[in-house]
């Protein structure tokens, strides 16, 4: 089958994000990794070192609410949103609440709007803390960061984070022809199904537009409060909780599954999906070979792998 066009796998993509199912925003809650407990320390130091209240967090895409929920116990009020019924769907049945014990809302809403159509809508002036974890990619920065604005106190602050590459751990049998079948794997079949998002992922938001960086720059936050940190598996830094633990191919399988070039791969290749031409197949089938001729036993086969990972912090102006 060709590959589709790069219209197709646009509307793909937003089909992808916006329709979930809560059944599958269930699969996603239930394979996605949390992250290290050391980037929320990151993310609550910084604010606070920086004059950050602690009254209202505002996190954007946020999925089944796997931020929102550690981060929720430090302020009085919290709201998560996401373009994805199913996802907010799932979230509710969730327990979470607040540091006053109020539970989360969770309400269905674009980066871009914020929550100016809600019922109450989110206010003007309302927000001490945006957040967006592994979504901002995905956002048109052009017209969220206006919307951070109007939503933000000043001297709020928004913090971004993303995962990046996989790493396999040098420890592993194999580990350096493991890693270069995978990149190989991504570079030949996968890179196809990139949008511009997964690419600015890989690049750890390098290129992520900044208010500062757009045509149409957003003056009301301050470049000099700019705030950027990396997470390096080979500093012995973990940016998902359990990264860098053995696991299961089972696991690998299903965790990789929910990733959107590989919806995008099995979207324009149905009839390849469970079989062994199924791209997550081929995958696992190169590592299983690997393993073996390092004399790992069949039935033993297990990966170690972390990704790296980035936080950007900018602040309002007072």
């Amino acid at each position: 089958m060709s590959n589709p066009t790069p219209d197709s796998i646009s509307i793909s993509a937003e089909k992808t994000f916006t329709s979930y199912t809560k059944d599958q925003g269930a699969t996603y809650a239930q394979t996605r990794l949390n992250y290290h407990p050391s980037l929320y320390t990151a993310i609550i130091d910084h604010h606070a070192s920086t004059g950050g209240q602690f009254n209202s967090l505002l996190d954007v895409g946020c999925g089944p609410g796997t931020a929102i929920r550690a981060l929720a116990p430090h302020f009085a009020h919290a709201i998560g949103l996401d373009p994805s019924d199913g996802m907010i769907n799932y979230a509710i049945e969730l327990p979470g609440a607040t540091s006053t014990s109020e539970p989360i809302r969770f309400e269905v809403s674009t980066a871009e709007d914020l929550g100016w159509h809600l019922s109450p809508p989110v206010e003007d002036a309302s927000v001490d803390l945006i957040t967006a974890s592994t979504a901002a990619h995905w956002f048109d920065m052009a017209r969220f960061w206006p919307s951070a604005t109007r939503v933000l106190k000043p001297g709020g602050t928004v913090a971004i984070w993303t995962g990046g590459s996989i790493c396999i751990h040098p420890t592993m049998p194999n580990a350096a022809a493991i890693q270069a079948t995978l990149d190989e794997i991504e570079e030949r079949d996968l890179k196809p199904f990139f949008l511009p998002g997964n690419l600015l992922t890989r690049g750890l938001y390098i290129d992520l537009p900044l208010p500062w960086t757009l045509e149409t720059p957003v003056p009301a936050f301050d470049e000099t409060t700019f705030f950027r940190r990396e997470w390096a598996p080979e500093k012995d830094e973990e940016f998902f909780a359990g990264g860098g633990q053995p696991v299961s191919l089972d696991m690998m399988e299903r965790v990789m599954g929910t990733i959107s070039p590989i919806h995008r791969w099995r979207d324009a290749h149905p009839d390849a999906v469970g079989t062994e031409r199924d791209i997550l197949r081929i995958m696992r089938r190169d590592i299983e070979r690997l393993l073996h001729e390092a004399g790992v036993e069949k039935g033993k086969e297990v990966v170690q792998a972390s990704l790296n990972g980035v936080l950007l912090m900018i602040k309002k102006k007072a």
